[in-house]
């Protein structure tokens, strides 16, 4: 357990890093958006939310979330959180320290080794996907959101980071190849046009 839940922090601090600029290279590689300064959160804290969802996903229920410890990289402003769904699949969180509102929600698939297993463990992947989806798009129905997070993932495969915008959230793909595939929701800070 201990091991899995190492493992996962290094996901979580290697994605944060892939996302990070590094110092030869801060023209072509974006921050993750969640770890900017004056980023948006979520008007929800983690356990409104873990309500909410496991209320409305029965049969695809996210555990407590347990803090990780902070890497020497790590903004002070943020805590990091992450849950345990299945041997191969988590949920975390980053959230934002004094409030608790959550600033990113993101599922990360590890993809299994044997192929025929693969199949159904990436299932579920994007079952659990599909409901963090309808979490933040109530209108979208189960064949919809499954369909859309395919699509996303699709688009992404590859890609260290892949974004699409819908209104006021953000959808994010991260795919690290055999390590693993994070997609995560975030809030978009909305601005007025000017005339």
């Amino acid at each position: 357990m201990l091991r899995k839940i190492t493992a996962i922090a290094s996901l979580l601090v290697a994605n944060a890093s892939v996302w990070a600029n590094p110092p030869d290279a801060i023209a072509t590689s974006p921050a993750a958006p969640y770890l900017l300064a004056g980023a948006p959160t979520f008007d929800l804290t983690m356990v409104t939310f873990r309500e909410k969802y496991n209320r409305d996903n029965t049969m695809l229920p996210i555990g407590e979330f347990r803090a990780i410890a902070a890497a020497e990289d790590d903004s002070p402003l943020l805590t990091r959180a992450a849950s345990k769904l299945n041997e191969n699949l988590y949920a975390s969180t980053a959230l934002e320290k004094g409030t608790g509102k959550i600033k990113t929600l993101q599922i990360t698939y590890l993809p299994l080794q044997q192929s025929g297993e693969d199949k159904a463990a990436r299932a579920i992947a994007i079952s659990y996907m599909a409901a963090l989806m309808r979490q933040f798009e109530p209108a979208l129905t189960v064949g919809q959101s499954q369909g859309k997070v395919t699509s996303l993932l699709v688009k992404g495969k590859g890609s260290r980071f892949y974004q699409q915008q819908v209104g006021a959230i953000r959808y994010v793909v991260s795919d690290n190849g055999d390590k693993g595939v994070t997609f995560a929701v975030e809030p978009v800070k909305l601005a007025l046009s000017t005339p």
